[in-house]
């Protein structure tokens, strides 16, 4: 006779935790199901107890007794009655069920003041979704609001925090104009300080309007769990993007939803262009960068244009090649860099031909991050040098083959003076702190699916990468650790991401002290590049730039 096998509990001995929890939490539920009139009577029970109780206290002592005699003579009574107990106990069963039921109100439908806003709502979209043409208007002056309005949610503040609007066929829902002008309308009724998120549904001819959490402010900057190539601009909202990243807020841990940029040589958005006000985040944007590229052992290269020291912090560390804020030392800066990419392709090209693996100093990467190139611009016209920009149209149009990066960071106020060559080859896009729907989709190409407010952190703006869609953006704090007015936290984990310092070059050390604080640091040996002195600068006379614009539009 063969010997049935042992159940799996008893064979192996141990349980999975998840499946011990799910059999626990379903056994309680089947209990509570079963028992849920047993829970009821006993809740009844308990009311009519206190009750009893209640009226015994109330009772004066000279009546009790008359009253006690009353209730012994009523039990008699029903116990002599046929049938009495049974019907006494069904009596008092059913009570018990009456007073024990759940009486928690059920909300049916809005408020009067719900229904007096969505009533004000109504009317004021009835001129734009309503033609006289029309013989049964979806949308008309004393009309019912049910009928256009449902999956309405209000705050305790009773303003809507979602709403979906049904509107008629002939609407231009396709027009970016129409859709702004509803957009505009939805976010004065409803209430402003708060970002609105829209989503429209040609097919179905409805809106959705929902009112979208604050983006995390206190994640500092970090290592992120991203592979090579890979940098994360910022956080967004859940829906936005399709991965989540672990990272350190405080003493937790959670998984939060990233905007990550992938650069290298099958990157179809290689250069990047960060546009924004004076301290809306920019300059942190840049050294969150710089402190991911040189995670992933990249050479960082920093022109800034403003001269403000930001990115002091970086000078003469293991990895950056020159922090330079100078109009002097900025374009020999920019021409080694246009020589080292025209080396990288050179020796690239060179290896291909002959069947060899590509050259290790060809494969590292090469940032170059420029904060305010458009005041370096200004002083070399006034100083009768040529245009700085005009050196990086080689990093931008053949830096994607030779592993070379671009990233701009420029203000509103200065975007006409950018070259030409930055506006075609940045496809990746960035607009942080306070800007105007028209100013977001001059830069992104695309307004945004959300309403701007008018007061918004450092670092919180939006992002679009290539031709995808446009992403909500929290930039990591990312300060100067310099910087005594920044958190002394986020201060802190920008110190423990600076590489160590390096020993200066003794090629540098032997040509003597720069004139400028800042200098050149001499790249590796492995780069090969030419030496490039300041001085041997050929100087041009003084040339006003063309006036450049209107510039593309997106990418």
């Amino acid at each position: 006779m063969a010997r049935r096998p042992l159940p799996r509990i008893l064979g192996s001995g141990t349980v999975s935790p998840a499946r011990v929890r799910d059999f626990a939490r379903t056994a309680a539920d089947s209990a509570t199901d079963v028992l849920h009139p047993l829970l009821v009577i006993g809740r009844g029970l308990r009311v009519l107890a206190s009750v009893g109780r209640r009226k015994w206290s109330d009772t004066p002592k000279d009546k009790r007794g008359p009253a006690l005699f009353l209730g012994a003579a009523c039990v008699l009574v029903v116990a002599l009655v046929p049938y009495g107990p049974l019907i006494a106990l069904v009596t008092l069963m059913a009570a018990a069920g009456w007073h024990g039921r759940d009486r928690t109100p059920v909300k049916t439908g809005p408020s009067d003041a719900e229904t007096e806003r969505l009533a004000s709502l109504y009317e004021a979209l009835v001129p734009y979704f309503s033609i006289p043409e029309d013989p049964n208007p979806l949308f008309a002056h004393g009309g019912e609001w049910d009928r256009a309005f449902s999956g309405h949610v209000f705050d305790d503040a009773g303003r809507v925090t979602r709403l979906r609007i049904r509107y008629p066929a002939y609407f231009a829902d396709g027009e970016l104009a129409s859709r702004g002008r509803i957009e505009a309308l939805l976010h004065s009724k409803s209430g402003r300080g708060r970002e609105y998120r829209f989503d429209w549904d040609e097919e179905a001819n409805q809106l959705d309007l929902s009112v979208l959490e604050a983006l995390p402010t206190g994640i500092a900057a970090q290592r992120f769990v991203t592979s090579p190539g890979e940098t994360v601009l910022g956080l967004t909202d859940a829906g936005g993007v399709q991965r989540t990243l672990p990272v350190a807020e405080g003493e937790q841990t959670r998984d939060v939803p990233p905007v990550i940029w992938r650069t290298g040589p099958r990157s179809t958005e290689p250069h990047l262009l960060a546009v924004g006000q004076p301290g809306s985040g920019t300059s942190t944007l840049l050294r969150s960068i710089a402190l991911q590229a040189l995670h992933h052992d990249g050479d960082v290269l920093i022109v800034e244009g403003g001269g403000s020291g930001e990115y002091s912090c970086l000078s003469g560390r293991a990895g950056v090649l020159a922090v330079e804020c100078g109009p002097a030392g900025a374009p020999a800066t920019l021409e080694w860099a246009a020589h080292e990419t025209e080396r990288r392709l050179v020796a690239t090209h060179r290896a291909r031909e002959a069947g060899r693996p590509l050259p290790e100093d060809t494969r590292r990467p090469l940032w170059i991050l420029l904060d305010r190139p458009s005041v370096l611009t200004h002083l070399a016209a006034v100083e009768g040098r040529p245009d700085p920009l005009a050196r990086l149209q080689v990093p931008l149009r053949h830096g994607r083959a030779a592993h070379v990066t671009v990233v701009v960071a420029e203000q509103f106020e200065h975007l006409e003076l950018l070259d030409d060559a930055v506006w075609q080859h940045t496809r990746a896009r960035v607009v942080l702190g306070s800007a105007s729907v028209q100013q977001i989709a001059d830069v992104l190409g695309l307004p945004p699916h959300t309403t701007p407010t008018a007061m918004v952190p450092p670092g919180r703006g939006y992002a679009r990468l290539g031709t995808g869609p446009v992403h909500r953006v929290q930039v990591p704090a990312t300060p100067d650790p310099y910087d005594d007015a920044a958190h002394p936290a986020h201060r802190q984990a920008v110190r423990e991401l600076l590489p160590e310092r390096q020993a200066r070059p003794t090629a540098v050390a032997e040509q003597g002290a720069p004139t400028t604080p800042l200098h050149i640091v001499q790249p590796p040996a492995q780069a090969q590049a030419p030496s490039i002195d300041v001085r041997e600068v050929t100087e041009v006379p003084a040339e006003t730039p063309p006036a450049r614009g209107p510039w593309p539009v997106g990418p």
